[in-house]
Formats: C-alpha cells, sequence, structure tokens
C-alpha cells in the first residue's frame, strides 16, 4: 500500500485579508467617489453659471498735442479711454492695482493708474485718462525718429500695464488674476486721430 501524503496546508488555512487593508480600500473609494462628485458639481455649476472673464481695453484715444522743438524737447498729451468690463451676470468684479505705462520709442511718458473700483454685474466702467507730459529731452536719434514720424502722419506709442481683478464664480469661489495690456496705439499726427487696433487683455 503506498505512504499516504501529508499536505501541510488545509481549506482552513486560507489566509484572510487584513481589517486595516479593508479600511483603507474603503477610504481610497469614498475619496475618489468624493472627487468625482465634486468635478460633477463643478461643472455643473459652470454650465449653469456660465461665467465670463472680466477684462480691460482700450476703446478709444486721440493725440490731442504734439510737438519738438528745435532743441529736441518734446511735449505731449494723450486722451486714452480704457474700460473696465464685467459681463457676468451673477457676479461683481473688483479691480484693483490698476497701473498702465504709456511710453514712447522706448522712453517712458506717463504712468495712468486707477483707484480700486468694482464693476457692476453685466456693466462696465471707463476711465478717461489724459496723459499731459512734462518736456522730454531727446537724443538725435529719438529725435530723429519724432521728425520722421510727423513727416509720415503716423506715430506708435507702446501702452504696457496690468489690473488685478477678483471675482466671484457663484458657489464655487472666488478667482483672482491679472487683467494685462501689451499693445500698440496708432495715431495720425496732422489731426491726432486714432487708428483702431485691438489693445484688449481679452483671449482672441
Amino acid at each position: 500500500m503506498p505512504p499516504k501524503s501529508h499536505s501541510r496546508f488545509s481549506p482552513g488555512a486560507e489566509r484572510r485579508t487584513h481589517p486595516l487593508v479593508w479600511c483603507a480600500a474603503i477610504i481610497c473609494t469614498i475619496i475618489t467617489l468624493a472627487v468625482i462628485i465634486a468635478g460633477i458639481v463643478t461643472f455643473i455649476g459652470y454650465l449653469v453659471i456660465h461665467p465670463r472673464v472680466p477684462y480691460v481695453s482700450v476703446i478709444n484715444a486721440n493725440l490731442d498735442r504734439i510737438r519738438i522743438d528745435y532743441a529736441g524737447v518734446l511735449e505731449i498729451q494723450v486722451t486714452i479711454v480704457i474700460r473696465a468690463k464685467n459681463g457676468n451676470e451673477k457676479a461683481h468684479a473688483s479691480f484693483s492695482h490698476s497701473g498702465y505705462i504709456l511710453s514712447l520709442n522706448g522712453e517712458d511718458i506717463a504712468q495712468l493708474v486707477a483707484p480700486p473700483f468694482e464693476v457692476r454685474k453685466n456693466d462696465s466702467v471707463d476711465f478717461n485718462y489724459v496723459v499731459q507730459s512734462s518736456p522730454i529731452p531727446l537724443d538725435p536719434e529719438q529725435a530723429e525718429d519724432v521728425d520722421m514720424a510727423l513727416k509720415k502722419d503716423l506715430i506708435t506709442f507702446d501702452l504696457k500695464g496690468s489690473a488685478r481683478v477678483r471675482w466671484r464664480v457663484g458657489r464655487l469661489g472666488s478667482v483672482n488674476f491679472f487683467c494685462r495690456l501689451n499693445c500698440q496705439l496708432h495715431f495720425h499726427t496732422l489731426n491726432g486721430t486714432y487708428i483702431p487696433s485691438r489693445c484688449s487683455s481679452k483671449a482672441k
């Protein structure tokens, strides 16, 4: 008769999962479900509220005066209208730290600033900046550039700066960001009219 074989393992000796492993699995499942539910709620809230990002833009301008004397001293007065727009129908927008630098051929002419302000729902606020420079002494090369612009009846200024915006997207929380301007303003020098061009922080 062949000898009986003895097994080390018996059906009753199967390993059981440790309770801590089950707890960890349950916690991970709950966290995953919470993240999914939060994402769904955020997406539905976005569709319902349909938030629009506030922005700033130049809507009009005028070259009131430009004069350069024989010594190469430049005097300029420019009017620039900047609009802060809030297209949201359910949220106010707060603007602060508004500051823009107007320059010509790398020479800063003036800084345009505004105190903190709010724009109501689906509304806008216009700022009419009258920029009057102090006499600006130019070097020969800069003076030649300005003289050439006068002869061509076309002069270009650079406008750079930003405004900090804070607005609340319903119950989804507050959003903070900067509206930045970095553009060129073109004028006819003979009559001072502004040649409209895109100058806005709004995405294309």
